[in-house]
């Protein structure tokens, strides 16, 4: 038997090409520069100017009663919204990754709609539907419900805009792990949600986890959704974005930049929190 010789052999193995040096400095400087000046550098700036007045005013700018309404009011829209969204997700999710039904498609689209819709024109929509002069509106005015310029409509513009972060995180690790360990353990006996508790979920805790990560930044940093349907009343209808608005229209720099630094270092613990699960 002739046996090809190691030069002929190692010839045919394809070699493994890298970019040139310099070319991979430049790839990585620009990328690096291009993330300290965008990024770094604006979040760095965020925490400087909030304590350059020193400690004694960045904490009376937090315990301000506006501040603390305004922290307690996102507490609470996003606790309502998180939970809502979490169920919705792992229904989607299964639904649309485990079985086949008539409608999976326009089901999957509309989970993407808050993503290609403007949170302002979300806004707009539940003004049209809840406000005083919308489609509802006389009836709830007439029954003294309040929606519009209320904790309720806040809440409904924070479910909106970030129901499909749970789903979306869901059905592609779904769809991938297939229904074969689900039909395995239904074959021994198991009951749905016998299969749910000790099959599905377990293998979905991760990205479930990660999506609810995103779902709550995104739902504590809304701003254009929540906007419209707010009021903007101080120390009733202000999320934490709303809030920091105001105090910087109003030349209230200090409190302004002390108020958005919780923002920022909610996005940096939801950033390490992410890397964590990833």
């Amino acid at each position: 038997m002739n046996f090809p010789s190691p030069k002929f052999a190692s010839s045919t193995v394809p070699r493994v090409t890298t970019e040139p040096p310099l070319v991979r400095f430049l790839l990585i400087g620009t990328a690096l520069t291009f993330l300290g000046l965008f990024l770094c550098v604006p979040v760095l700036s965020v925490f400087v100017q909030a304590v350059h007045k020193g400690f004694g005013m960045y904490l009376a700018a937090l315990t301000e009663p506006d501040a603390v309404a305004a922290m307690r009011l996102t507490v609470i829209a996003a606790m309502i919204a998180v939970p809502l969204n979490l169920v919705f997700g792992i229904a989607a999710a299964w639904a649309i990754a485990k079985f086949e039904f008539v409608g999976k498609s326009v089901l999957t689209t509309l989970i993407d709609i808050p993503f290609a819709v403007s949170p302002v024109i979300s806004g707009l929509i539940f003004v049209l539907l809840f406000g005083l002069q919308g489609w509802l509106g006389p009836w709830l005015e007439e029954h003294d419900y309040k929606i519009i310029f209320a904790v309720p409509g806040i809440v409904l513009a924070t479910l909106f805009v970030t129901f499909p972060f749970v789903a979306r995180e869901l059905i592609p690790l779904m769809q991938e792990q297939g229904t074969e360990e689900e039909q395995a353990a239904l074959v021994l006996g198991a009951s749905g949600w016998q299969t749910f508790w000790r099959v599905t979920l377990p293998n979905i805790k991760w990205g479930l986890l990660y999506g609810v990560l995103l779902c709550n930044a995104r739902a504590m940093g809304e701003f254009g959704a929540v906007s419209v349907v707010s009021g903007h009343i101080r120390g009733q209808t202000n999320t934490l974005p709303l809030h920091v608005e105001i105090l910087y229209n109003e030349y209230n720099f200090v409190a302004a930049f002390a108020v958005a630094s919780l923002l920022a270092l909610l996005a940096l613990v939801t950033l390490l929190a992410k890397s964590l699960v990833e």
